[in-house]
């Protein structure tokens, strides 16, 4: 069966209470680990690298799928380190990656198809299939990854649109939007669910601003966002890296540029205190050594 981001946890009824709790309560266990990129430079080095990589193997992959094979890489990177002496083993985990999404998606590709003979080394089949097994164990083989988009059409849902033309419209910005800001390592601070409300809003501002307001206050209102979190995210958005998505194909007019003045916006606007999402480390880059 295709795995679809939008619908992770392959429920038939949408938005059945239970589906949404379980979504909201299990999406910490498919996130990297921020203080794990925060403590050192190089793991920002090495995602960079694996992003050049990725926009080289990723040619015969839809969006959703290179997304899926980033947010591995991520996780896998924030658990296992990468000796910078032996890119190869970057390289591998990049084109193994891309492997596990394109099977998780239902897409029919060969492992040579991640390959390019203009691009460096050829790896073998077996080479890349032992990365495949050792990127399964550090991830606990939870392949099924909560993203942003398991999110969109509930958080959608919460505000009934004059026109309900426009939910559909919504939605694909916010899409677009979420493809456009993954590179930002600073967002693994925040959830999925903060990450989709964001863009949602985001999409509001620019493509509805009259009725932002009441998009903005029903968001507020549910239960499963919490408001600090997601204003925080507005800042980091816009404090780190407007620039360079404006620079991208992300220009929007930004729903950073939207300001609460109120005493209870300066003080849900102070950082929220970061979780350790570090879990134990069982397998180790060393077991590459044969590949």
């Amino acid at each position: 069966m295709k795995f679809d981001l939008e619908n992770p946890l392959t429920s038939s009824k949408e938005h059945e209470n239970d589906t949404v709790s379980a979504l909201f309560a299990a999406q910490s266990d498919h996130m990297p680990s921020f203080f794990s990129f925060k403590s050192t430079d190089i793991l920002f080095s090495i995602r960079h690298h694996a992003f050049s990589l990725i926009s080289q193997f990723s040619y015969n992959l839809d969006e959703f799928s290179t997304y899926l094979a980033v947010n591995y890489i991520d996780r896998f990177l924030s658990k296992q380190p990468v000796p910078q002496n032996k890119p190869w083993i970057l390289r591998l985990l990049v084109i193994a990656s891309l492997s596990l999404a394109a099977k998780m998606r239902s897409i029919n590709l060969s492992l040579f198809d991640f390959q390019r003979e203009d691009v460096g080394l050829i790896f073998d089949v077996e080479s890349i299939q032992r990365m495949e097994v050792l990127i399964l164990t550090t991830l606990n083989w939870r392949l099924r990854s909560i993203t942003p988009f398991a999110f969109l059409d509930f958080i959608n849902s919460l505000f009934e649109l004059s026109d309900s033309s426009l939910s559909q419209t919504l939605k694909d910005r916010a899409t677009d939007i979420i493809f456009n800001s993954h590179y930002e390592v600073k967002l693994f601070e925040y959830k999925p669910s903060i990450l989709a409300a964001w863009a949602l809003l985001c999409a509001a501002q620019e493509l509805i601003p009259q009725q932002f307001s009441f998009f903005l206050d029903a968001v507020s209102k549910c239960e499963y966002i919490n408001k600090e979190e997601l204003v925080n995210c507005w800042a980091v958005m816009r404090d780190a890296t407007i620039n360079e998505m404006t620079s991208s194909s992300f220009t929007p007019k930004s729903v950073l540029d939207y300001e609460d003045t109120s005493p209870e916006n300066e003080n849900n606007s102070k950082r929220r205190r970061l979780s350790d999402l570090r879990n134990d480390q069982t397998l180790h880059i060393s077991q590459l050594q044969h590949c």
